[in-house]
């Protein structure tokens, strides 16, 4: 899902990991991890707009704790 802007998503991903609907942001761009923060890395608009509107969204349901599906 893509997401108006990084505040609209950081409120898509707290209202639905409230909701137990394990939602995440889609990822982290390899450049920003410490590991390679002194690596080479492009201009990466498209990423960087990417990375701060796009959430995952679960392709499947899991029962709550302790419960089975029946």
């Amino acid at each position: 899902m893509i997401c108006e802007d990084q505040k609209h998503r950081d409120e898509l991903l707290r209202v639905t990991n409230e909701q137990s609907v394990m939602t995440r942001p889609i990822w982290q761009l390899m450049n920003s991890l410490p590991m390679y923060a002194h690596a080479p890395a492009g201009e990466l608009s498209n990423s960087r707009w990417l990375e701060e509107r796009v959430v995952n969204l679960p392709s499947s349901l899991s029962p709550p704790m302790g419960k089975a599906y029946a």
